[in-house]
């Protein structure tokens, strides 16, 4: 008989080219006669009769994803025919189990070995660090199931702080000494540097001054040590930022570059932190004594030249943009008050015809009556009490629930397309819409009878507006034209067309209590002072006597093309936000008429909506509240920003937004942030944490656009495929 080791090498191959075992386990019970299965990149068995594990051939660490549920010996394995959701079913005589393998592995921590693990008491959160430099955190709090908050890599994080540190001048140049030494290395070969996290403490800022700290407040920042094989961080566990480093190779009169194990106490006597290092190559240990005040104060980005606020805190400045224009009209107001005051004099006076004229009436003063108020008027009129009773507004109620109750769904097309934008009227009456079918529609807050159409332009619909006297609805689209359309009678009033710039119009809206327009196209953004004609002449009708004039425009650093724009036209404020192409957010005083401050790395992608805290008329909050703004980008997540510090104040990222723009917006209470996600779902934040607190279902596409009404508790939201979903307060 032949050798099958000489048939294979008598055909030109060998026995590894052919066959390889990949992977051995041992189980203490026997598997002969239970059903196994495979599917594209995982196998499943039994292991130890119970326990089902499932086997990913792709993962480089072999670490098996073992499932526990079942009390008598397996019998049967199936996967199912989806591979998104991928379902696996298992048998025993006990139980039939179905398991999501998606939701299992992310309450799983596996990947690279565990190194470390912390957890922070105050926001109920587990920390774990792994040896390739990845921090996972998952959230401990009653009903969220070990949900898993956010995915730090800590290499990337601290490329993203030297690189502010970089732009804002505290270093010359990228610190390269912060890296591993790579000389060893070739002419053209290139190694990925990871952090290996050694060892996770608390890092306790609260008893160091805020004058200590910089412009990092030590009162409501969580933070934490991470112990890395290069140095140490401060870690901020609100906005997921780097806030300090500390690299060894930095100091010279460190004995250990890098370190293979370390560990970290807070001393609260003298605010100081002690660290025990030992040293990976070589049998060096030593004991440092670090000063978390002076390390956070020496690395935090230098304050603002001047005190910034959205609400306007001075007078509007002779020079600046926003009084050029309102004296502009004043002057302009007053001067034709005048003219017609001199006609009205001499020639808006009334004929008089008699048998016998005795007087022409242009030489003596017209007789009139003026109005006299009624003084008499009974409070207990029917009529009256009824039109007082429908004019009166009720207060926002602050303290209500979150509006998670599904309520009427409508398409907003009778084909499928998508909703580009979407706003409630200040008086939370009317739900405006854009569509990509070059259409605006305006629902009623219900969204029950037949919306408004508003018809013209020739591309798709990426911004519409409501003035603050709900007059008028502004729209804005790819068509690069800008309309201003009369909300009662769907008429067109104002149209600037393509010659206003040579690129599209990306954002625009009314501002300063309606005084101005503003737009964005390009890397600048313009303001514009309008004037709508409401007088209707039957016989020039087609004739516009609408129009518009530039007060100013100013360009963003670096002429980057704006991506969002922003501003608050419920009340008087000079501040316009402006994000960049280039990953930037910049804040410009119009009263200065000027850039004021620019946030560099606001985010990993360019940012595609800036969502400010308007609040609402029905509601009040502290006016530093209206300070805060949210940033959103694709696969970024969503962060809250002070516009007092420019500092991020905390990071959401439990919401999945990788390949398509989702919309953002701000509760009127301010207390709450709802987002869009791909997922087919909306996710609503409370400012006070990092983790969604509500998941709504229900949609058929991804979420695109969300916008809380401003006068109750109620969210609409609308999908790709042209759905708008309204939800309620329980």
């Amino acid at each position: 008989m032949e050798n099958p080791q000489d048939i294979f090498s008598s055909n030109g191959g060998c026995l590894s080219d052919i066959v390889i075992e990949k992977y051995l386990v041992e189980s203490k019970e026997s598997v002969s006669h239970v059903q196994l299965a495979c599917s594209m990149q995982d196998c499943a068995f039994p292991l130890d009769g119970t326990e089902l594990c499932i086997w990913n051939t792709k993962s480089p660490s072999h670490q098996l994803l073992i499932l526990r549920g079942h009390h008598q010996p397996i019998t049967a394995i199936a996967f199912g025919n989806k591979v998104n959701p991928l379902l696996i079913c298992s048998a025993s005589l006990d139980y039939v189990i179905m398991w999501n393998l998606d939701e299992c592995r992310e309450k799983v921590l596996q990947a690279y070995p565990l190194l470390s693990l912390f957890i922070d008491a105050e926001s109920r959160q587990l920390v774990t660090g792994c040896a390739d430099g990845q921090l996972w955190i998952f959230s401990l709090m009653d009903g969220h199931h070990y949900r898993r908050v956010a995915r730090v890599d800590l290499r990337k994080k601290t490329e993203t702080f030297s690189t502010r540190r970089l732009k804002s001048g505290l270093c010359s140049q990228p610190e390269e000494s912060q890296l591993p030494s790579t000389s060893v290395l070739g002419k053209g070969e290139q190694v990925e540097v990871t952090f290996p996290i050694l060892r996770l403490a608390p890092c306790d800022l609260s008893l160091i001054p805020n004058s200590a700290c910089g412009c990092l407040s030590s009162e409501n920042t969580q933070c934490m040590w991470i112990g890395s094989s290069v140095g140490l961080f401060i870690f901020n566990l609100a906005n997921l930022e780097v806030e300090a480093a500390l690299y060894y190779r930095d100091f010279q009169s460190l004995s250990i570059p890098l370190a293979g194990s370390c560990a970290l106490r807070n001393r609260t006597a003298d605010r100081k932190t002690l660290c025990l290092l030992a040293s990976l190559f070589g049998g060096k240990i030593a004991v440092l004594e670090i000063d978390p005040a002076a390390l956070v104060r020496a690395q935090q980005c230098p304050g603002l030249r001047q005190s910034l606020s959205v609400p306007a805190s001075s007078c509007v400045l002779p020079t600046s943009p926003l009084y050029l224009g309102i004296a502009k009209e004043k002057s302009t107001k007053a001067a034709s008050g005048r003219r017609c005051a001199a006609r009205n004099v001499t020639k808006d006076q009334r004929l008089v015809f008699h048998s016998k004229v005795r007087s022409s009436g242009y030489a003596s003063a017209p007789h009139v009556t003026m109005f006299s108020p009624k003084t008499n008027i009974k409070s207990e009129g029917k009529g009256s009490s009824r039109r007082r009773s429908s004019c009166v507004w009720e207060p926002y109620p602050v303290e209500c629930a979150v509006p998670t109750k599904p309520g009427p769904q409508v398409a907003a097309a009778p084909t499928c397309t998508r909703v580009c934008c979407l706003q409630y009227s200040g008086d939370g009456q009317w739900l405006a819409c854009g569509l990509s079918n070059h259409l605006s529609l305006v629902f009623g807050a219900r969204l029950t009878g037949t919306p408004a159409v508003f018809s013209g332009h020739d591309g798709a619909v990426n911004t519409v507006c409501w003035s603050q006297d709900r007059r008028w609805l502004l729209s804005a689209a790819q068509d690069g034209t800008l309309r201003v359309w009369s909300a009662r009678g769907a008429e067109l009033a104002l149209l600037l067309g393509r010659d206003m710039s040579s690129k599209p119009i990306q954002s625009a809206q009314f501002y300063y209590i309606d005084a101005f327009i503003l737009l964005s196209s390009g890397p600048e953004f313009q303001l514009l002072k309008y004037h709508i004609d409401t007088c209707k002449d039957e016989v020039k009708r087609y004739k516009q006597k609408s129009k518009s004039k530039l007060i100013c425009r100013l360009s963003t650093t670096g002429a980057v093309d704006v991506t969002s724009l922003s501003a608050v036209n419920d009340f008087y404020s000079h501040i316009v936000l402006a994000a960049g192409r280039n990953r930037t957010v910049e804040v410009f005083d119009l009263n200065a008429g000027c850039s004021a401050a620019v946030i560099a790395e606001a985010h990993s992608r360019p940012v595609h909506q800036i969502c400010q805290n308007k609040g609402s008329s029905f509601t009040t909050q502290q006016p530093q509240a209206y300070n805060l703004f949210l940033t959103t980008a694709i696969g970024d997540g969503m962060r809250l920003w002070d516009l007092r510090t420019l500092r991020c104040e905390r990071h959401f990222e439990g919401h999945p937004s990788r390949g398509y723009p989702c919309g953002i917006a701000f509760s009127p209470c301010g207390q709450f942030a709802a987002c869009g996600a791909e997922d087919r779902h909306a996710y609503v934040y409370e400012m006070g944490s990092s983790t969604f607190s509500h998941r709504l279902a229900g949609h058929t596409d991804t979420v695109t656009g969300v916008a809380f009404n401003p006068s109750t508790p109620q969210l609409a939201t609308a999908t790709l495929d042209g759905k708008l979903q309204l939800f309620l307060a329980e």
